[in-house]
């Protein structure tokens, strides 16, 4: 089903999360059936969604795009816990925000540490979301993927950078395939300026402190997101990078046996990082995905 093209103009926004902390977010209102609710990987802010949200948004669909909790603008809470399941719980409460507002529970599309706090989420609720993508993660990934996501965000985490430049050198070694922006713009907004004059990724350094306690935590949250999966009934897409370091073509198997009504996109020549990789093919996924939906009512909607 094709809509027309809709004009939409991104504003501010502000939720709160589950210990009162501040969400801040930019949003497209639209004339859609339903919201969508964008939450970007671990590392990353509501500014990875740009495209994706406007493009959904002319659509017709009321776009939220969240900067997580100590990401961002959002509020580093005092705290320090950025545990999976605050980034559950905080989702659960956006997420009821929106409904309330709308009157219909959001689609979420969550990136990495965005899916796991989606798909958690929708565990811990089953009638917090009305639909569920999920973006190159699943319940089983590659731990070597893990290991070298965290090397690089610890990377230079405590001297920062001198320059924009020095900073696109470090993301160039790290995603060598990507074509490397000529501007820097969109990089300035995953950065944060000190007092120092140096550049700082846009996030709580305290964040690795919970992604590196061991494996004792990672056997926990991969139960948690077993039984999430299991208990799905919403209608679900998984998207993978082709190329992905994270998650392997045995992940996404594992994943499709456990939530057999889903759909799965595999995306080439993208990597983890696949809406940056790749934001066309990605976008046309997703499109797919709510259009097939978008002319029912949200709590109507079951998967065939």
């Amino acid at each position: 089903m094709n809509r027309p093209v809709a004009q939409t103009v991104m504003q501010r926004a502000s939720f709160t999360g589950f210990e009162g902390n501040a969400i801040a977010a930019d949003q497209w209102p639209g004339e859609g059936l339903y919201p969508i609710l964008l939450a970007p990987g671990g590392g990353q802010t509501r500014h990875a969604w740009g495209g994706t949200g406007k493009r959904l948004a002319q659509l017709g669909f009321h776009v939220t795009s969240i900067d997580q909790r100590g990401h961002g603008e959002s509020a580093w809470p005092q705290s320090g816990d950025y545990s999976y399941s605050a980034f559950a719980k905080d989702l659960v409460c956006v997420a009821q925000q929106l409904k309330s507002a709308t009157g219909h529970a959001p689609v979420a599309i969550g990136a990495s540490l965005g899916g796991i706090a989606g798909l958690c989420a929708q565990g811990r609720d089953s009638s917090v979301l009305s639909g569920l993508v999920l973006v190159d993660i699943t319940p089983t990934v590659k731990v070597a993927g893990v290991e070298k996501i965290l090397s690089f965000m610890a990377a230079n985490i405590d001297e920062g950078f001198a320059t924009l430049e020095e900073a696109s050198d470090v993301i160039a070694r790290y995603l060598p395939n990507r074509t490397r922006p000529k501007n820097l713009d969109g990089l300035a907004k995953n950065l944060r300026r000190g007092k120092d004059g140096r550049y700082r990724w846009h996030w709580d350094p305290r964040f690795l402190d919970n992604r590196q306690s061991g494996k004792n935590q990672r056997d926990d949250l991969q139960a948690e997101m077993i039984a999430a999966a299991k208990s799905l009934t919403i209608p679900t897409l998984l998207v993978r990078g082709k190329s992905s370091e994270l998650v392997s073509e045995d992940n996404v198997a594992e994943f499709l046996d456990l939530v057999p009504h889903a759909d799965f996109v595999d995306v080439t020549d993208a990597s983890h990082m696949v809406a940056g990789d790749r934001n066309d093919r990605f976008s046309d996924a997703v499109e797919g995905f709510v259009q097939r939906y978008s002319s029912k009512k949200p709590d109507m909607v079951k998967f065939k």
